[in-house]
C-alpha cells in the first residue's frame, strides 16, 4: 500500500511539472506575440506622425495659397525718387504722381528712380520691387556657344586682323596699357567691303578668340512697326551688352538703320530715322559704354550717314577688299586642306581662281568634290575645279552689281 501510495505521488508530480512547463511555454510564446505586436504599432505611429506632419504642411501651403487667390490685386508703378522708407514719389501705371510710403521687408537700396514696384491698391504702399522685364527677342541674340572660327582659317587679310587684334581684342584683355599710355582705346569698328571677302568671318574669329560676351544682331532687326519700338529694342541691346561686360556687340548689315537721312514723308522712313538717332546716341551718348566694344558690317558704306562714321562712334573703318591673287592662293588651300585631291597643279588653279571673292573659292571647292562624287570617285582632280568655275561665277550680272547692291 506504501508503494502505491509513492507511484502515485510520483505521478503526480510530473504531471503538475510538465503542467507547468507548458503554461511557461505558452506564456513565452505570448510574450513574443505582444512584443511583435507593440513594435508594429510603434511602426504604425511613426508612419502616422509623419504623415500627420506632411498633411499638417499641405494644409499650411493650401491655406498661404487660399489667401494669396483672395487678397486683392497689385498695381504696378514706377519709382521717381526714394526720400526715405515713408516718402517715396511714384508714378503709377494710370499716370499721376503719388507720395507713398514702403513695407519693412523693402529694400531701400532697390528704390532707385526707374525700378518697377508692385503698389496696394487701397493707399499705393510699396509691397514688393519687381524684377526688370528685358525683351526676350533681346536676350536671345547673346551668342552662348564659340563659333569654333579661328584667325588660321581666314586667308589674305592679315593687315585686317592686325588692326581687329589691337582696336577690339587688345582693349579687353590688356586694358592696363592704354591706363598708362593715357590714352582711351578705340570705341567701335566698322568693316565694310563687297559680299563675301571675309567680314562675317573675322567677326566670328574674334568671337571664338576673346572670353567675352558675343551679342550679335542683324540691323534689319531694329526696323519695328510701331513707333518707339526700334528705339527701345536699340536702348534694351545696349543695356543687356553693359550687363554681360567685358562684351563685344556686332551689328551686322547695319545699313539697314544707319542709312542716311532724307527728307521724305513717309512714315516709315521717319520710325528708320528715330530708331538711328538712338543708335547714334547709345554709340556716343552721356552713359559710358564701359568695356562694350562695337562691331559694324556693311557691304554699302557709301550710303552710311555721316553722324555714324565720325570719330567716337566707329572710330576705325577697316576695309574688306576682294583677295589678291596671294590671298585667293591662301584661301584655296585653306578650304582644301582636307581634300582628297590628285595631280593638283597650282599654277594652274592660280588662274583659275583669281579674280574670286573667299565666298566663291569655297563654293569652288565645294562644287570639285561634287563632280569627284558624281564620277563615283574619292578624290578630286584639277580636271574638277576647271569644270567648276562655270557653276559658281555669276556670268549672269556683270562686275556682281545686283549682288553689291542687295548682298
Amino acid at each position: 500500500m506504501f508503494g502505491v501510495l509513492i507511484v502515485d505521488s510520483s505521478i503526480k508530480y510530473r504531471t503538475k511539472r510538465l503542467d507547468e512547463e507548458d503554461v511557461y511555454e505558452n506564456d513565452v510564446q505570448y510574450n513574443d506575440k505582444i512584443i511583435e505586436r507593440l513594435k508594429l504599432l510603434e511602426i504604425q505611429n511613426r508612419s502616422f506622425i509623419t504623415e500627420k506632419i506632411r498633411l499638417e504642411k499641405e494644409n499650411e501651403n493650401l491655406k498661404k495659397e487660399l489667401d494669396r487667390l483672395n487678397a486683392p490685386p497689385l498695381i504696378t508703378g514706377v519709382v521717381v525718387e526714394a526720400i526715405d522708407p515713408s516718402k517715396i514719389i511714384i508714378k503709377s501705371s494710370s499716370g499721376p504722381k503719388f507720395v507713398v510710403g514702403a513695407c519693412s521687408n523693402v529694400d531701400m537700396k532697390d528704390l532707385v528712380p526707374g525700378a518697377l514696384v508692385a503698389c496696394n491698391q487701397r493707399n499705393l504702399s510699396i509691397m514688393e520691387v519687381l524684377p526688370s522685364t528685358k525683351d526676350p527677342e533681346v536676350c536671345g541674340m547673346e551668342v552662348l556657344d564659340k563659333t569654333g572660327v579661328t584667325y588660321c582659317e581666314i586667308g589674305g587679310l592679315r593687315d585686317q586682323i592686325n588692326k581687329i587684334k589691337e582696336t577690339v581684342e587688345l582693349p579687353l584683355k590688356k586694358p592696363e596699357l592704354f591706363d598708362k599710355v593715357g590714352i582711351d582705346p578705340p570705341n567701335g569698328v566698322l568693316l565694310y567691303g563687297p559680299p563675301g571677302n571675309g567680314k562675317t568671318l573675322i567677326v566670328k574669329a574674334v568671337a571664338n578668340e576673346t572670353d567675352s560676351t558675343f551679342i550679335r544682331v542683324v540691323g534689319s532687326e531694329f526696323v519695328r512697326k510701331y513707333i518707339g519700338e526700334g528705339a527701345r529694342m536699340v536702348r534694351e541691346v545696349f543695356n543687356l551688352a553693359r550687363e554681360k561686360s567685358p562684351s563685344i556687340l556686332f551689328i551686322d548689315e547695319i545699313d539697314a538703320i544707319g542709312a542716311r537721312r532724307v527728307d521724305t514723308g513717309i512714315s516709315g522712313d521717319r520710325e528708320v530715322a528715330r530708331t538711328m538717332m538712338q543708335l547714334l546716341a547709345e554709340l556716343d551718348g552721356f552713359d559710358s559704354r564701359g568695356q562694350v566694344k562695337i562691331l559694324g558690317a556693311t557691304n554699302r558704306v557709301d550710303i552710311l550717314d555721316p553722324a555714324l562714321l565720325r570719330p567716337g562712334r566707329f572710330d576705325r573703318l577697316i576695309e574688306i577688299p576682294p583677295p589678291t591673287k596671294d590671298g585667293c592662293l591662301d584661301i584655296f588651300k585653306i578650304h582644301s586642306r582636307n581634300m582628297n585631291i590628285k595631280n593638283l597643279d597650282y599654277s594652274e588653279i592660280i588662274d583659275i581662281i583669281d579674280g574670286l571673292s573667299g565666298a566663291e573659292i569655297r563654293s569652288l571647292c565645294t562644287e570639285a568634290g561634287m563632280a569627284a562624287i558624281r564620277d563615283d570617285r574619292d578624290y578630286v582632280t584639277s580636271e574638277d575645279f576647271k569644270c567648276s568655275v562655270s557653276r559658281i561665277t555669276s556670268s549672269e550680272y556683270p562686275n556682281n552689281s545686283l549682288i553689291g547692291m542687295y548682298g
